[in-house]
């Protein structure tokens, strides 16, 4: 060290560290979208959306929603609920799910054409020359189908020949949402899961893929990402049973022998209408408790149950109406499945559990909002102290992170978003072989508030009250 003489200053680490700021309802949706109506060549990439503007403008928009998943959430979550932003990942790829019609012709009225919905793009007779925005124009209306606006050589015909290649969005498999590795090393479908953090710095906290989650195999690889992205986050997942089981007293049945009973798995059953739009639960429900969330600060204390829907009724897959009384829903909820009920105040989400109950009676693996705050505050324990890996191992350290991590609790505690909590740093679990390889443990307890599931009043007569009579005479 150089020879000092004079007044000097250093610094020190702050011994509090203020916690990471986390979304802990960010959702991931993996789908179909109709990309090519946006000339987009999004296609196994997470695309991050604030507003219904950039979703469209990413990834299109149809109002088939039975074929395009990725359309049904975005109208669901910025129009109807208003919640941003959200990870969508489109599957449909127009290169292999599509069909090529042969020539066929088609009437021109006042110069326009239309040709149908789900055209990817469109081919003249080989010796016809025509020139796109100069001969004709193309444009998707709000329904998806394609006008073809004529002009330049084609401005005075009666008709026109043209063979299109349709997008076939059926095609699209199980197997696409799924994903995988490719041999170039790209991931697919639900792997991109692990690239939303690194990607935009941004946890994910719920995965939804409506539609294709009524397959047993997706359900089981969202709830396997829902329990490790990255290595180290953990979220929830939200799945349909299908609609196709028509009587509510079957559902469990499903559910049980399609094995959607995870800790991270909420259930939903039926699908739902509003007006003549048909929606899955899952992609309302993810809606709702994101607009709950907001309302709490964005911490997901508060179950979604009795909490509005935007809907008018529940169908079927035949769309017949499915109407459910407070007993048969809560029996549906006392198997672990959320549904929708209207019974005092409108069409709300009915359901407090996850698809674990009630095999599994913990509070923390059979409740919606307990299982979602563990993994809240279990995933800003995670960012909050990541600064610190590597730092040497002293008393300073552990005494930061307890500090700092307490003084954490104690805010929610004193919000009540928690009922209490606590981090310690504990001999017994912290053997000495642990410490001299660099390993350090520390034990956080965690109490979030059960929902009121049951509120009952009880009523007694009391005679000593008749005596009040006597006394009015006096």
């Amino acid at each position: 060290m150089a020879f000092r003489h004079g007044v000097y200053k250093s610094e020190v680490p702050t011994s509090l560290l203020s916690p990471a700021q986390l979304n802990g309802g960010l959702p991931v949706i993996v789908g179909t979208a109709p990309i090519f109506m946006a000339d987009s060549t999004c296609i196994n990439k997470p695309v991050l959306c604030y507003t219904y503007q950039e979703a469209v403008e990413a990834l299109g928009f149809s109002r088939e929603w039975e074929h395009w998943t990725i359309s049904e959430f975005m109208y669901s979550q910025f129009a109807l609920f208003g919640m941003g932003p959200c990870v969508l990942i489109n599957v449909f790829d127009p290169s292999k799910h599509k069909e090529k019609l042969p020539l066929q012709e088609f009437a021109v009225q006042e110069r326009a054409v239309e040709l149908g919905q789900n055209v990817i793009s469109i081919e003249f007779e080989t010796d016809k020359n025509y020139s796109k925005n100069t001969d004709y124009f193309l444009e998707y209306d709000e329904l998806g189908v394609l006008h073809m606006t004529l002009a330049g050589q084609l401005a005075n015909v009666s008709s026109i020949k043209i063979s299109l290649t349709k997008a076939k969005p059926e095609n699209v498999t199980a197997y696409d949402i799924i994903g995988g590795i490719t041999t170039a090393g790209n991931a697919t479908g639900l792997e991109l899961v692990g690239e939303v953090y690194p990607k935009f710095g941004l946890v994910p906290g719920i995965i939804g893929a409506p539609g294709f989650s009524e397959n047993p195999t997706v359900a089981a690889v969202m709830r396997a990402k829902a329990s490790n992205i990255n290595g180290i986050f953990t979220c929830i997942s939200v799945v349909d049973v299908p609609s196709s089981v028509k009587k509510y007293s079957d559902v469990p049945s499903w559910k049980n022998s399609n094995n959607y009973v995870s800790t991270r798995e909420i259930a939903c059953w039926p699908k739902i209408k509003l007006g003549d739009d048909v929606y899955h639960l899952s992609t309302q429900l993810i809606g709702l408790m994101n607009s709950v969330d907001f309302g709490n600060d964005d911490i997901p204390y508060a179950s979604p149950s009795n909490h509005m829907l935007q809907m008018n009724g529940c169908i079927n897959d035949d769309g017949d109406e499915i109407n459910l009384g407070l007993e048969q829903a809560n029996y549906l909820n006392s198997q672990g499945i959320v549904t929708a009920l209207n019974f005092a105040g409108g069409w709300k989400a009915w359901g407090n559990r996850l698809g674990s109950y009630p095999t599994n009676t913990d509070p923390k693996d059979n409740f919606i909002p307990v299982r979602r705050m563990f993994d809240y505050v279990g995933n800003t324990f995670i960012l909050t102290f990541w600064q610190k890996l590597d730092a040497p191992v002293t008393v300073r350290l552990i005494r930061t992170i307890i500090d700092s991590f307490n003084m954490y609790l104690n805010g929610l505690t004193a919000r009540e978003v928690i009922l209490g909590g606590r981090i310690e740093f504990k001999e017994s679990e912290n053997v000495l072989t642990d410490l001299m390889n660099g390993e350090l443990k520390f034990h956080i307890y965690l109490t979030p508030p059960v929902p009121a599931e049951v509120i009952e009043g009880i009523l007694e007569f009391d005679p000593e009250y008749l005596t009040t009579l006597f006394e009015a005479m006096r």
